[in-house]
């Protein structure tokens, strides 16, 4: 079953956007994300059926950046 999961970053940018791509979508186990860079949170938004919080973290960690489960 697919979950939504939010999550407040450090990706202000379009920049850093695409540092961060190839990151989730490598994921199989991601089936949509979104980063709104116009919000003061900067917030990721994750569908994914398998991954918990802390693996998402994980993942945007590896790309560079800060991600904070809300």
């Amino acid at each position: 079953m697919e979950k939504t999961l939010k999550f407040r970053t450090n990706i202000k940018c379009s920049g850093c956007v695409a540092k961060v791509t190839p990151y989730l979508n490598d994921s199989e186990d991601i089936s949509h994300w979104d980063v709104d860079t116009e919000s003061i949170e900067k917030t990721l938004t994750v569908t994914t059926d398998k991954l918990s919080k802390e693996e998402v973290e994980a993942i945007v960690k590896e790309a560079g950046f800060k991600a904070d489960a809300v």
